[in-house]
């Protein structure tokens, strides 16, 4: 077997973990509590190019003298330093306020972006061999398990669902969603990364390709007429209206429920891992270092039972991400559904 693949599979995951290190904005300071700090290591840390340091925090005056700086007003201990965003985009005026917390009139680079990438990058390595591998039948063992993931998407989940021809030509997307979202979660239960998955601003993105993916597959088999049309039974005239109204919502809270779902699901296993974690700093900083030694096995034991499971949990999601988008997929393309 070549070890190409695998050791480049291992330098991408690598290399995102240590780019994400290198550039992300650090959280804490030096009155922040345990919890407070571990749990941000949930929201994504915007990608920082370097510190910018005022003339308190180099230890000379404006002008010049050294030692003789005075702190400016608002700036104390424990307060973090102002800092430069590796890449920001000044937003216009109407969409000011929804970017980062800290950013709110720029759209800025996160660490989430650098294992998004690390995503799509794993996603071409590790499938490279797999056009080859269900021609001839020879291939690494990378080619055959991927080549059996795809088989068992195409046959068991999109097939049954959509039919032979329409499910061949809506595979590639489903695949894309399915693999995309693995890698993301796997790629979260590595030290020093961070979950894509885990944002609420990725999942939207991702249900909002289903949400588009549904609208135009109906529109595409019913017609632009006919799908609008067949969204509501057959009724009496005077109910139309509002029964069309419902269904309308009924789009919107398909791929909603998407959303929330992968969301909070990678969401909560991480903050019961640090929870674990955090409770052995908590103890420690609260002077009871005995404490803190003595649940320090029970912590880490049940944080690693939490890690297990959350590896078993990062490929249920992707399934059920997928197996629902073809479900709605699915009945858009039928007017009885």
């Amino acid at each position: 077997m070549s070890l190409a693949r695998p050791l480049l599979v291992l330098v991408i995951v690598l290399a995102a973990c240590l780019l994400s290190t290198r550039f992300s904005e650090h959280h804490g300071g030096e009155n922040a509590d345990a919890f407070n700090v571990l749990y941000a290591h949930v929201v994504p840390a915007v990608l920082v190019r370097s510190q910018v340091e005022g003339p308190e925090l180099r230890g000379e005056s404006e002008t010049g003298d050294e030692g003789q700086a005075e702190p400016d007003e608002g700036v104390g201990h424990g307060e973090e330093h102002a800092v430069e965003p590796l890449l920001a985009v000044t937003l216009p005026g109407f969409l000011q306020g929804l970017g980062h917390p800290d950013h709110d009139h720029e759209l800025v680079a996160t660490n989430l972006q650098i294992f998004q990438i690390a995503a799509v990058l794993l996603i071409f390595v590790c499938f490279s061999g797999v056009p080859a591998y269900l021609r001839s039948g020879r291939g690494d063992a990378i080619s055959r398990l991927a080549a059996g993931f795809c088989l068992y998407i195409r046959d068991e989940m999109v097939v049954p669902v959509m039919g032979e021809k329409l499910g061949r030509k809506c595979l590639p997307y489903f695949l894309a969603v399915f693999f995309f979202i693995l890698f993301c979660n796997l790629m979260g239960l590595v030290p020093g990364s961070a979950t894509a998955t885990a944002s609420i601003f990725v999942t939207a993105g991702m249900a909002a390709t289903t949400f588009v993916t549904m609208i135009a597959c109906g529109l595409y088999v019913q017609g632009p007429v006919q799908y609008w049309k067949n969204l509501v039974p057959p009724v009496p005239a005077f109910l139309w209206p509002l029964l069309f109204l419902v269904e309308l919502l009924g789009l919107v809270i398909k791929p909603f429920a998407l959303m929330i779902r992968l969301f909070a699901n990678m969401t909560g296993g991480h903050l019961v891992v640090l929870s674990f974690v955090g409770l052995i700093f908590f103890f420690a900083g609260a002077s009871h270092s005995p404490v803190a030694w003595g649940i320090a096995p029970v912590a880490v034991g049940f944080a690693v039972f939490i890690m297990i499971i959350e590896a078993f949990v990062a490929l249920l999601q992707a399934y059920i991400f997928t197996q629902l988008s073809i479900y709605f997929v699915g009945a858009s393309l039928h007017s009885e559904h």
